[in-house]
């Protein structure tokens, strides 16, 4: 039976080690936390990711408890702009939820199928013949070892794979809010919602409602405003630049973290038997909010193409050359919208944008 190794026990490693686990694999995910959970606030589903959910058995319980987002619409300094709706009849549905939600369902599949997961072992590198280290001095051989450790991967790192790291001027501070049950029975306040002003700033407030009880919100501002990144949150100094959203950012109670918008471009996904997924690979801004529905694709893909292949090798280079593309694309349109700030203008959501949402990706037919 043949074997594999990952590190990261995050959306794309999951997703990784069940599509494997279906092919008849054994399995063993590595996780640096001492448990399994997930960071961070609220995410965004795409038609694509819904798909690839579906295939992994995660559909269900993923609908069970988010927001079916079918209008997102711009707003600059208080006043309507763009809107734009999404849902069957486009053809591209857009849910939210909490990333515990997501990662809750997707980590109940894996146990269903009793993959071996160990907490608390951290991945520090891999050999390209098929090796993964850990920082307890283990060494754990497979026929395929993946690195989805994240975008400060280790697994990357040891494999001297030529990567290009792009830092922008802007970061962002994620939160999860408690909802009134004025808001969440509101038509207007369940829409998602991009706020925007330019002074001081630009500044912005991304509104996404996650299920009737939570709220998620996206805090938008340069490096070079002190205020704008200072955490946690300035209340008072993003409550004047929004007074229209000042009782909700009042009610802000996490700490939260300010992260820099960031592109991660590689060479290659692998070397050897060694591939990288999700952050470790492609990391890139979170503007067209697809970070974890092509982590998730490409996680799927990987398993489709190892199931249709002679080799490791050779599945890995089928691969790269049929998931990539579309990868790549999405990549630099959210590097674009990041360093143009076209957003700010209530930049509508073209074809091109939503090339990455529409896609039917490898595996989901």
């Amino acid at each position: 039976m043949p074997h594999v190794e990952i590190a990261g026990g995050g959306f794309a490693g999951l997703t990784a080690a069940i599509a494997i686990k279906k092919l008849g694999w054994s399995v063993r995910v590595h996780e640096a936390d001492k448990e399994l959970r997930t960071f961070g606030a609220g995410i965004y589903i795409w038609e694509n990711g819904l798909r690839v959910l579906r295939a992994i058995g995660a559909y269900d319980d993923v609908m069970n408890g988010l927001h079916s987002a079918g209008v997102m619409e711009t707003r600059f300094d208080g006043q309507p702009g763009v809107i734009q709706r999404f849902g069957a009849e486009t053809g591209c549905r857009m849910v939210t939820m909490t990333r515990q939600h997501l990662y809750s369902a997707i980590l109940k599949v894996a146990r269903r199928l009793e993959i071996e997961m160990l907490t608390d072992s951290e991945a520090v590198g891999a050999t390209p013949d098929g090796v993964l280290k850990t920082a307890a001095g283990k060494s754990y051989p497979a026929d395929l070892v993946i690195g989805a450790d994240g975008v400060n991967s280790q697994v990357r790192k040891s494999l001297d794979i030529r990567m290009e790291r792009e830092v922008y001027g802007d970061g962002i501070t994620r939160l999860l809010v408690q909802r009134t049950p004025e808001e969440a029975s509101s038509k207007d306040w369940n829409h998602v919602i991009d706020f925007w002003t330019r002074t001081p700033g630009p500044r912005r407030i991304l509104y996404t409602p996650c299920n009737d009880k939570e709220l998620y919100l996206a805090f938008l501002a340069p490096r070079t405003d002190a205020e704008g990144a200072e955490v946690p949150i300035n209340k008072k100094a993003w409550s004047a630049s929004f007074p229209y959203l000042a009782a909700i950012i009042e009610r802000v109670q996490m700490h939260g973290r300010y992260d820099l918008y960031q592109t991660t471009r590689l060479d290659t996904w692998s070397r050897g038997r060694v591939a990288l997924v999700g952050d470790s690979a492609h990391a890139m801004p979170p503007t067209l909010g697809q970070g974890a529905g092509l982590a998730i694709s490409n996680a799927l893909g990987l398993a489709v193409a190892l199931g249709a292949s002679k080799s490791v090798e050779e599945a890995l280079r089928v691969w790269e050359r049929t998931d990539r593309p579309i990868t790549d694309h999405t990549q630099n349109y959210a590097s674009d919208l990041a360093k143009t700030r076209k957003l700010i203008d209530g930049h509508a959501w073209s074809d091109d944008a939503l090339r990455a949402a529409r896609h039917l990706p490898t595996g989901t037919a």
